[in-house]
């Protein structure tokens, strides 16, 4: 059995997201040799550098010496997405626009916090981060589908605790990660609300701004000089082309009440304030450009959030509430509430989290925790720069151990599916290999027995 590739095994989540990284890698302003086509498959086709670039990236990611093995798994992973795609079409599997942009937005997020925001990541591409999720949308909706195609193919497929442990029996004792220590962490979160005055203050900025492009000013000037979105403010506020369900309510709904050139009133949305003016219609798509103005959000605001936390952790603590129950109910936190409040490892999936991949604003804190404990409010700024406090709980905390199924069957239970559906789709590629039209460059045809496998 190969060195545990066990838990960090090259999986498809880590291939959808190394060919993410290398779309955009790709455009990144840098000096690149004269790329080559190794493989097609139908109308999809596989580039040497997408294979160097994720092998690179995975050594990087895993310390694994450089071996040509590895870069044949890359190359084979390669080639069952292409598959997977192509089958895709003949079977008219398809994912929703809707999904797909929530699912760029969430990945433009991520890369922005990788590089320090929104506005380090145009920098480094040169472009609005509109251009780049257009550029980029086809590459989400691919991986997507290939999701949607796996989730067919092996998505019924389950373990039993007998092939659990036959699993982890298979691993030589000198593999088996160590792990250091780990905990589950829980939260409720409040976001500052804003109150009546600044929300007044922002809307009379916006009415301001209005009357000034109705006077004759240029929409476009005071979008770079006062609009608050960086992803469009220096583009003129130009969102680009989007579809009907794609924006939030109120600024679509704004939207489509114009016609080409005309300006709405101001209008309030979840981000702030904006003012709207539609370029183009094209056919189901408009492109819009947008002032945003953001109310402030005073100290005051912030205590409120406080008390209000501070209310609910009493009554958790009495045990007139559970924490799960206090996290659906009060928590403005959308990716926890439903979870009982409970954070993910962002690798894993799993609850438990390394305390070397802890948020730094609150590991001092959990660090005077013990299990069951909760935290008094803590302050803290979002992704989207919204301030907020939150009560931390500390579910659980595991002293560093070498792996055990006592302590860590859910994960082991977890790299068994894996594996399991893993040989599930290995198995589905070697009967679907032959079903369309595939060419491979000489170099890569014996990978795995491809050659074999396409006779």
């Amino acid at each position: 059995m190969k060195n545990p590739l066990y838990f960090a095994k090259v999986a498809f989540v880590a291939i959808c997201l190394m060919v993410f990284s290398s779309a955009l890698h790709a455009q990144a302003p840098v000096q690149r040799k004269v790329d080559g086509i190794i493989a097609k498959v139908d109308n999809y086709i596989v580039l040497r550098s997408d294979v160097e670039f994720g092998y690179l990236q995975y050594l990087q990611q895993s310390k694994q010496q450089p071996n040509e093995e590895l870069k044949c798994d890359i190359f084979r992973s390669l080639l069952q997405d292409k598959l997977l795609l192509a089958r895709a079409e003949i079977d008219s599997v398809v994912v929703d626009e809707p999904m797909v942009a929530d699912q760029l937005n969430r990945r433009i997020q991520y890369l922005a916090g990788q590089v320090g925001g929104v506005e380090r990541l145009e920098q480094y591409y040169n472009k609005s981060i509109n251009q780049l999720k257009e550029e980029l949308r086809r590459t989400v909706r691919e991986q997507m589908v290939m999701e949607k195609m796996q989730q067919e193919i092996s998505g019924k497929v389950v373990v039993t605790p007998k092939e659990i442990r036959k699993y982890f029996n298979s691993i030589p004792t000198d593999s088996l990660p160590y792990f250091s220590s780990e905990v589950e962490l829980g939260q409720i979160v409040k976001f500052a609300a804003v109150s009546k005055t600044q929300k007044q203050a922002a809307r009379e900025q916006l009415e301001a701004l209005r009357a000034r492009i109705v006077a004759g000013e240029d929409f476009q000037t005071l979008a770079k000089q006062f609009s608050q979105d960086p992803g469009s403010a220096q583009a003129g506020g130009e969102l680009g082309f989007f579809k009907k369900k794609e924006l939030v309510p109120e600024y679509e709904a704004a939207a489509l009440r114009l016609e080409p050139g005309g300006m709405s009133n101001v209008i309030e949305s979840q981000f702030g304030f904006h003012l709207i003016q539609l370029i183009e219609r094209r056919g189901q798509e408009f492109n819009t450009r947008h002032i945003l103005i953001k109310p402030a959000t005073a100290t005051v605001d912030v205590q409120e959030a406080a008390t209000e936390l501070d209310s609910i952790r009493t009554l958790i603590l009495n045990d007139s509430l559970t924490f799960a129950k206090a996290a659906k109910d009060f928590s403005d936190d959308k990716t926890t509430k439903d979870n009982g409040g409970m954070m993910r490892n962002g690798s894993s999936g799993g609850t438990y989290i390394s305390m070397d991949q802890v948020d730094p604003s609150i590991f001092f804190v959990i660090d005077t925790m013990t299990v069951g404990d909760i935290s008094r409010p803590i302050p803290f700024t979002t992704e989207d720069g919204k301030q907020a406090m939150r009560i931390i709980y500390l579910k659980g905390k595991s002293k560093p151990h070498l792996a055990n199924l006592k302590d860590d069957y859910q994960r082991i239970s977890t790299a068994a599916l894996s594996e399991k559906r893993g040989k599930a789709v290995d198995e589905w590629f070697r009967k679907n290999i032959g079903t369309v039209f595939i060419e491979i460059d000489p170099e890569y045809q014996d990978c795995g027995g491809l050659q074999q496998l396409m006779q």
